[in-house]
């Protein structure tokens, strides 16, 4: 069965902006106009979206009804939450390296990188059994997980995707397979 999948990355907020772990913050009084801005997207069998402020804020702003899915959350980043990364990596360098280079380490006491693969990869999956077209409003880990998985990577290739507020990632499955899709 053919299934299109539209990745949408919800709009910046004061997190993103000032490379915080983020908490469940509000888009940036910009980012709602900006989203409103986007081209027209195609029509979709299922929206479905994080359940996060940020994500359900995007949703409303590019007019979307969309189904509230937990499997799109952010990566849970623990007790790092609302901190940013400077203060992490000046407070627990070991942890904050260990997170980054290892996929399956968890040392905020949230989601391992692993965690967050196999937790999208399952939700593509169950999206790619129901066919269509599918439009997801979530967020940059999420997004860079979901390429990681279609291309088959190594999640040390994780880090390597730059998703930005607003980004539109396109898939397709054939039932057997993901495949990053790229149009003008």
């Amino acid at each position: 069965m053919n299934t299109r999948l539209t990745w949408i990355c919800h709009g910046a907020t004061m997190a993103s902006r000032k490379a915080l772990f983020p908490l469940d913050e509000p888009l940036e009084g910009k980012a709602a106009e900006e989203a409103g801005r986007m081209a027209a997207l195609p029509r979709a069998d299922r929206v479905a979206t994080s359940p996060a402020l940020r994500a359900r804020q995007t949703v409303d702003a590019l007019h979307l009804q969309a189904r509230i899915d937990p499997a799109l959350r952010d990566c849970d980043h623990g007790r790092w939450a609302g901190r940013s990364i400077a203060a992490i990596e000046a407070e627990e360098p070991e942890n904050l390296m260990a997170w980054m280079s290892d996929p399956e380490a968890a040392p905020h006491g949230g989601e391992s990188l692993l965690d967050l693969r196999t937790r999208v990869a399952d939700w593509m999956e169950s999206e790619s059994a129901l066919g269509g077209h599918v439009i997801a409003v979530s967020h940059a880990a999420v997004i860079r997980a979901a390429v990681a998985h279609v291309l088959q990577a190594p999640l040390s290739s994780f880090w390597l995707s730059d998703i930005e507020p607003l980004a539109v990632i396109r898939m397709t499955s054939n039932g057997r397979r993901w495949s990053l899709r790229f149009q003008h």
